[in-house]
């Protein structure tokens, strides 16, 4: 899958929204589909409730300059992450916002896109602990960075067992929601 262009996503939130690991599994993904790839995180030093976000940058070439500047894909899981990084999406970027914890801007030149994670993992997977991945599937339709198979084989090599299972069916879920 050839990138033209190199392409950075921050998927931000607070710590125990899975942030970090949805960015590992689109950094994987990308892996599997042959790109040059950075992740990065960060989060706060409180377990849950703390600013947390991954960054990822994809490439078809050699990334020289491992941090996002300006991310071209913004996904804000809680309306802070949404508030503190909306001034770094580009223009003509794409921003996805969790439906139950953020509210979508009402005046920017990006596509917006409002995907409810939260409640699709509540009542699909009976926990909001997918929501991530439910993300992962929205972001993965969406942008159409990295393929459905790489994003598939990725929580295979990440998950075993039933948290394979449920971490599958929460990003198939998420493909439907977008």
């Amino acid at each position: 899958m050839p990138l033209a262009k190199r392409t950075e996503i921050r998927i931000a939130g607070l710590g125990g929204q899975g942030v970090v690991l949805a960015g590992h599994i689109l950094g994987k993904a990308a892996v599997n589909d042959g790109l040059q790839v950075v992740q990065t995180q960060s989060y706060g030093a409180e377990a849950r409730g703390s600013a947390a976000k991954s960054e990822i940058i994809l490439s078809g070439e050699k990334i020289g300059f491992p941090l996002v500047r300006r991310s071209d894909v913004l996904v804000a899981m809680s309306q802070t992450a949404l508030d503190r990084y909306l001034r770094d999406l580009r223009e003509d970027g794409t921003l996805i916002v969790e439906a139950n914890v953020a509210k979508k801007p009402s005046s920017i030149g990006s596509r917006v896109f409002t995907v409810e994670a939260t409640k699709t993992a509540e009542t699909e997977l009976r926990s909001k602990l997918y929501a991530n991945m439910v993300m992962v599937g929205a972001i993965t339709k969406i942008t159409k960075l990295v393929t459905v198979a790489a994003v598939e084989k990725a929580i295979r090599d990440t998950f075993k067992g039933e948290a394979q299972e449920k971490n599958a069916a929460a990003f198939k879920a998420g493909l439907n929601l977008a």
